[in-house]
């Protein structure tokens, strides 16, 4: 089973434009779809959708229209009554794909709250079909007003004293202060999803541009994160794929570009692909082109539809070694590079 946590979820709306979008102009939409959202519900979604045991625990009230939403497709939840209703995002996309978003804040959650959500997730980690803890727990998305940043440094710590050897891993997927305080406390998770601007962010090397157009540099700063404990770095390079950087190896993922209808939640599919792969058994190579196919596959798919596994492609993502990266020394990545197909 795997347990995602969504502090800040959402319903999100997205809107299909005919065309350029015009700002100050008056257009008709072509679609509208709505959704329940935030970036673990999007993962819990996508797992579901083809078959693993997943569940979302998440704030909001039993009658809020994200859990109805939850509750007609299917969706396993558990969730912590609020008075606020939950946000709603809107999102515009236009016929080549290029997507608007505007995210609300979120209500506030207080201290009291977030001690309640967090006693919630432990229980949920522990309630599988046979009575043992999940394989994973993955931390997604933003956090709302009055969240403490370390939040989510906060449910590692709890989730492993709670479990001990036993401890679902943890996969974290965020930006910004939230992703900062998620690598204090010597919580350092499992599996770290950022794209290339988060991965500068996370680590000060280079930039977004920079790492995108250099999947070396980016080993090198994924690199940085394992030597501080994290157990694997999933990094999204837009037009250049992804990398999968672990102790052991790295490895880069492309594939030829599909047609987009939206990019939301592409990244959230990306994370459950791997999961897919990895709790199936692949090796991390064949984890790393579960994830492109997938990312690939949603970005294919309007609004925030997940794709199910049926839907991906993986065949036609190669997965290349790269060579030079299998050992931390000093913290350090070896400074050379050789890559060998692998596909």
């Amino acid at each position: 089973m795997i347990v995602t946590l969504t502090v800040n979820p959402s319903l999100d709306r997205t809107v299909e434009l005919p065309g350029v979008l015009v700002r100050g102009a008056v257009q008709r939409a072509a679609a509208i779809s709505e959704e329940p959202g935030g970036k673990g519900v999007n993962v819990c979604r996508a797992l579901t959708a083809s078959g693993v045991e997943s569940v979302a625990v998440l704030p909001g009230r039993d009658e809020d229209p994200v859990m109805a939403g939850l509750r007609a497709a299917g969706i396993r939840y558990v969730n912590l009554p609020l008075d606020s209703a939950v946000r709603s995002n809107i999102t515009l996309t236009e016929p080549d794909g290029t997507t608007t978003k505007i995210n609300m804040p979120g209500p506030p959650l207080s201290a009291a709250e977030q001690e309640d959500l967090i006693a919630l997730l432990v229980s949920a980690c522990a309630s599988g079909e046979d009575g043992t803890p999940a394989s994973w727990l993955v931390l997604a998305g933003s956090l709302p007003p009055g969240a403490a940043p370390d939040l989510y440094a906060l449910v590692a710590h709890a989730v492993r004293q709670r479990f001990g050897a036993s401890a679902p891993r943890i996969a974290i997927d965020s930006s910004g202060p939230p992703l900062l305080g998620a690598l204090l406390h010597n919580a350092a998770p499992d599996l770290l999803k950022p794209n290339a601007e988060e991965l500068a962010e996370v680590t000060g090397v280079g930039s977004e541009d920079a790492l995108e157009a250099d999947p070396l540099l980016a080993v090198e700063a994924a690199r940085t994160l394992i030597a501080k404990g994290v157990g694997a770095v999933l990094a999204t390079l837009g037009p250049k794929g992804a990398l999968l950087v672990t102790a052991e190896g790295a490895w880069q993922a492309t594939r030829p570009p599909v047609e987009p209808r939206s990019t939301v939640g592409a990244g959230d599919s990306s994370l459950a692909g791997f999961l897919l792969a990895n709790v199936a058994g692949d090796p991390p190579g064949d984890c790393l082109r579960q994830a492109v196919a997938h990312g690939a596959a949603a970005a294919s798919l309007p609004g925030t539809t997940v794709p199910t596994l049926a839907q991906t492609d993986p065949g036609a993502v190669t997965v290349t070694e790269i060579a030079g990266y299998a050992a931390v020394s000093d913290g350090a990545p070896a400074q050379t590079a050789s890559t060998k197909e692998n596909d």
